[in-house]
This record gives C-alpha cells, structure tokens and sequence, in this order.
C-alpha cells in the first residue's frame, strides 16, 4: 500500500494519475494550503522542500520519495510499466520527463501565479511567461508529430508528466492555436480511465471530507488554490 499525500495541483495530479495508470494501491492523504499542512514538522520530515505530492511506500520500509517526477520514476520501476527496459527508450522517456520538469511545469507555473494571482499584474511578466510556456509547447507539438507519444510510439509517465500541465493552458493564459499535434494528444490522453480517475482524486476526496456538493466542492477548491498561490508568493 502506498500513502499519497497530495492536492488538486498539476504536480499532485502526476503522482494520482500514475498510480491509477499502474493500478498500484493506495490511500489519499488532501493536503490544505489554507492550513499550510505542507510546512508543519510532520510534512517537512517527508519533504523538506514543503511541496506537494509525497508518497510513502507502506510496502518497502515506509520508503519516502518527494518531488512528482521522482515520484512517477519510482513507481514507473515499482509497478514495471510506463518505463521502457531498454537503455536507449528509458533515456527518451527521461529526456521528456526532464523536459517537463525543467521548463513546461516552472514556466506555466509562472504563467499560472503572474496571471491569476499576483497581487499586481506586471503585463512584461505575464507575457513573458506566456510566451515561453507556448514555445515549450510548440516544442511539444512537433515532437507528436513525429510520434504518437513523448518517447516514442508506446504512452508513458513522460506524457503523464506534461500532460498534467499541458491540459492547464487556458488556465495560464496560454494559447495552443495551431498546435494540432498537441491538442490531438492531450484530448486522447484525457480520455483515458485512469487519468480521469487519477485527476478527480484529490477533489473527490476533498468533497467526501467536507461533505459539501459540487458548486460548494467547487468554490473550497478555488479558494484553496488561491491561498496556496499566495502563500508561494509571500
């Protein structure tokens, strides 16, 4: 069994998302934004870093792994799946995987925070994170069009991993306009079982705990991420 400790993020998607994918069991542990639980002891001794999402594997010593792109490495290997075996296709999916976790998650972050957020709206800041979040993209898009997925013809946590951003476009403020390839992508990937399952987790369980219907589910879930958007900021 594995304990997930996540919130309704992009990054915490990823983890949720693979989990689902590899059918790998386990339990959701919401962390609020609004309470700051990502800082208290209990979380900084599983993350120093104070972020979302972590896993502990139950089933390996109560093993730790932090941080969304350790976390889909680990259970790509745990679970055997998502991860090609030879040493040229894992390298591809790697190269993706960083790729993602280098650019298309810390720019339309950025993106994200500055257009949203941000107590003043500083439009050089906002077009430049807008503008390098499309050609990042863009790079997406051409790589689909010369294969299926990210690393080649077979889907693996790379997409997971840019595809947990990617669909947040709108969002960002971000236009993918002309990008054909990425948008046949990512309407396939969202169809996918497990990756509607794996996004609707956290949300689904912040609904069960607050006993609130969807509009109320809904607006927590805004207001949460609002606060935890401020509390990066400050």
């Amino acid at each position: 069994m594995i304990d997930l400790y996540t919130a309704s993020t992009p990054n915490g998607w990823k983890a949720s998302v693979a989990l689902e994918e590899l059918e790998l069991p386990y339990t959701v542990h919401p962390i609020r934004f609004s309470e700051r639980e990502q800082k208290t002891p209990e979380f900084l001794a599983m993350n120093p870093n104070g972020r979302i999402p972590v896993i502990v594997d139950r089933d390996a010593d109560d093993f730790v792994v932090f941080d969304s792109g350790a976390i889909l490495l680990y259970l790509a290997e745990k679970a055997g799946r998502l991860m090609p075996a030879d040493v040229k296709g894992r390298s591809r999916v790697i190269q993706w995987l960083m790729f993602q976790m280098g650019g298309v998650g810390p720019m339309m972050g950025q993106a994200n925070v500055f257009c949203r957020y941000a107590p003043e709206k500083i439009p050089y800041a906002i077009e430049r994170y807008q503008r390098e979040s499309r050609r990042l993209l863009k790079v997406l898009d051409t790589r689909l069009g010369q294969s299926a997925y990210l690393a080649g013809e077979d889907y693996s946590i790379a997409d997971i991993a840019s595809w947990c951003w990617a669909h947040t476009y709108e969002w960002s403020g971000v236009s993918i306009e002309g990008l054909s390839h990425l948008s046949r992508w990512m309407d396939e990937i969202a169809e996918r079982p497990a990756v509607k399952r794996g996004v609707a987790v956290p949300a689904d369980v912040h609904r069960a705990a607050a006993g609130n219907d969807a509009n109320d589910a809904n607006d927590a879930d805004v207001t949460t991420r609002v606060e935890g958007a401020r509390s990066i900021l400050a």
